[in-house]
């Protein structure tokens, strides 16, 4: 539902660039529902592809289907002997229920310094902040420090079945010379004992979305019926989400969990769950990097009050560890029992990188130009990014999508959340650290 603040919208003056880049982003319904249902990115491609070209590129579009589109553009660097660097977004958005929220979510509703709307996060944030991050290069007279691929993808939110994997399976062309990239959900500020810090993304758990199914007998509703489908699915579903997955450190979470304590003053053989809670609102994203998660996410059986019906589905999102997926799928086996079957709808990699290297160092050098002090800590994401379509090309993928938050903003949960909004302060922050990052890349 739309409120009275909406109709300010037009009318806020000065809007700087980013925020309203984004903000149009949002007032296109790039909804996607997964399994091949979607809106479609195409108005929004075009939108994307007219900021391009202003900027005097030349951009392509491609469809993987009818309106799944994605737009990539290649910039030439000051030096076109280095490898090149992908920088990418995506411009699809899970669905949202407007009765839920108190603003409508694809108005792009300016309120409380913030912009509101669905993808304000999650990532026309971020694509905004990649278009005038380069714009700040080419109306200075700039080129960024290599070659450059831009793309904005379809179909992120169904795995990139539509979008980066098809692009990097059909057009791997585009991505010649590239052995790096960055994309979203990293580089955002942390609040730890007071003090501001930066989590980048160095890598992501691995994703297993399957479909569980039950069959039974088909009855009236009032009979005595024990093969009953939704009872064997219902009894799965409870298994699996309530199962208690054990902790699980690789590389990257013990690095972290090393400059949490160092920061936050905790012992050294101090309990990784309690150290993690004690980052406040980051834990929503830090403790799923700890183990597996497994969240049952849609249920379907039935279709009238007094019918028993002979089959009942369930979809269930699993987010194993890079390498773990047969094990966690045994597991789950055990847990569901042989009268539920599982199929895997969408399986993709986990990745996982060093905290180091020439990349790492420059964003962490151009967050420092920028807050000055502030210490920048590696994390596994426990989602997942177009990154993994990437690797299938040895690129090497990172979360840096830099924006400076206040504390009072529960950043994690505005990832697929209701009112899912950015203060426009760290959009701008945001285009002005991408910016030099890119100089220097």
């Amino acid at each position: 539902m739309a409120d009275q603040h909406s109709s300010e919208l037009d009318h806020t003056p000065e809007l700087e660039a980013t925020a309203r880049i984004a903000r149009d982003l949002i007032r296109f319904p790039t909804v996607n529902w997964g399994g091949g249902k979607s809106e479609g990115e195409t108005e929004a491609a075009h939108y994307v592809e007219a900021e391009l070209q202003r900027l005097g590129l030349k951009p392509e579009l491609f469809d993987a289907a009818p309106r799944r589109t994605s737009v990539v553009a290649r910039v030439e660097g000051r030096d076109r002997g280095r490898p090149a660097l992908v920088v990418h977004g995506h411009l699809d958005v899970v669905p949202a229920v407007a009765a839920d929220w108190s603003v409508d979510p694809f108005e792009g509703v300016i309120r409380d310094g913030m912009l509101w709307g669905r993808g304000a996060v999650d990532m026309k944030d971020m694509d905004a902040m990649i278009l005038t991050a380069l714009g700040d290069l080419v109306h200075g007279g700039e080129q960024p420090a290599r070659d450059l691929v831009v793309a904005f993808f379809a179909d992120e939110e169904n795995g990139g079945v539509h979008g980066s994997h098809w692009m990097v399976d059909e057009h791997p062309e585009l991505f010649a010379g590239a052995t790096e990239a960055i994309s979203e959900v990293g580089g955002y500020s942390i609040e730890l004992n007071g003090r501001r810090a930066y989590l980048l993304q160095t890598g992501e758990k691995a994703l297993l979305w399957v479909k569980l199914v039950a069959h039974g007998t088909a009855a009236h509703g009032s009979r005595v019926v024990h093969d009953n489908a939704i009872v064997k699915l219902a009894l799965a579903v409870a298994a699996l989400g309530q199962e208690e997955w054990p902790l699980r450190m690789t590389q990257t979470t013990t690095a972290l969990l090393a400059r949490l304590q160092t920061i936050l003053g905790t012992a050294e053989d101090a309990d990784p769950d309690a150290v993690v809670e004690a980052t406040g609102t980051a834990a929503g994203f830090l403790k799923a990097a700890l183990r597996v998660t497994s969240n049952p996410t849609v249920l379907t059986a039935g279709y009238k009050h007094n019918v028993i019906p002979d089959r009942a589905e369930a979809l269930v999102d699993l987010r194993p560890f890079a390498g773990q997926e047969d094990e966690v799928l045994a597991r789950v086996c055990e847990l569901i029992g042989p009268e539920v079957d599982v199929e895997i709808v969408h399986h993709d990699v986990g990745l996982e990188l060093p905290f180091e290297g020439p990349l790492v160092e420059k964003m962490i050098a151009a967050l420092d130009k920028h807050d000055h002090g502030a210490p920048v800590l590696p994390y596994l994401m426990s989602g997942g990014t177009d990154n993994k379509a990437l690797s299938k090309l040895g690129i090497a993928g990172y979360g840096f999508a830099p924006l400076q938050l206040g504390s009072e903003l529960n950043f994690p949960a505005m990832f697929h959340g209701v009112d899912e909004r950015v203060p426009l302060d760290a959009l701008a922050f945001g285009r002005r650290v991408l910016a030099d990052f890119l100089r220097d890349c």
